[in-house]
């Protein structure tokens, strides 16, 4: 049973929910309890759509250092197998996911925010990758994802730095998709999301993987990788609601099954 980690679902929509104040301090059992939270909201079919959430006050302040940093390199050899379980976890989620950012996304924090589809800020949010002033560097996944949402550049720049960044420059450089109040930051997620509810689900997983598997390949593959699951859909009860809905009706009026 999770003590740090909890799976709440409203109206299609389910919210992983981190409990471990004052910080989210991302130590191993909190890493073992996302990685099943992301496993349960894969698994249920009453959730298209996936919220990551810190709370009102913060996101996740980073990993747990206190327990880190006692560790030898046999020790960190061994647990590095959990850190890139955990670096996988949430990116692995076929639906929609988002994380509703408050407060500090630091180092994995702000890798577990790296994890999701979207980011939804806080104005009062900040961002960044620390390692660097602990003299290591990002283990969860910040050095890949970061450098393939922003661009290489502006990745180096805050890894090498260490620096934090606000909300409003994290929206500038793409980080984050959308800032708002603090206050509203959950339910702007909420509404980013539910417009997957109802949706094709079978359609918006193949989306999901020919885009993320599309990403660490060359062009060529990544066609076949979308001609493939482009085929798929072809054998989908969706993807006949859909035509036949668009041919009758127009566009955007199909009833879809999720099957």
């Amino acid at each position: 049973m999770s003590e740090l980690v909890r799976v709440e679902v409203e109206d299609g929509l389910g919210i992983i929910r981190l409990d471990r104040p004052k910080m989210n301090a991302l130590n191993t059992q909190l890493q073992r309890e996302i990685i099943a939270a992301a496993a349960e909201v894969t698994e249920r079919d009453d959730i298209a759509a996936v919220i990551v959430y810190g709370g009102e006050r913060v996101f996740a302040a980073g990993a747990d250092i206190k327990e880190m940093a006692d560790m030898s390199y046999s020790d960190m050899a061994d647990n590095g197998v959990l850190l890139q379980q955990f670096s996988r976890a949430v990116a692995a989620i076929p639906k929609p996911t988002v994380a509703a950012i408050t407060g500090f996304a630091l180092g994995g924090g702000c890798e577990l925010a790296l994890m999701c589809d979207f980011r939804i800020a806080a104005d009062n949010a900040k961002l960044g990758q620390p390692e660097m002033l602990l003299g290591v560097i990002p283990g969860f996944g910040g050095s890949q994802r970061l450098a393939r949402l922003v661009g290489p550049s502006k990745a180096k720049d805050l890894i090498y730095s260490g620096r934090f960044v606000d909300a409003a420059e994290a929206l500038d450089m793409g980080l984050v998709d959308q800032v708002v109040p603090a206050a509203e930051v959950l339910d702007a997620a909420r509404a980013m999301m539910r417009q997957y509810v109802g949706g094709p689900r079978l359609a918006l997983r193949a989306a999901k993987e020919a885009i993320d598997k599309g990403l660490e390949v060359d062009l060529e593959t990544g066609l076949e990788i979308e001609r493939h699951l482009f085929t798929g859909m072809f054998a989908t009860k969706d993807r006949a609601i859909g035509m036949e809905s668009f041919v009758e009706n127009g566009p955007g009026k199909a009833t879809f099954e999720g099957a």
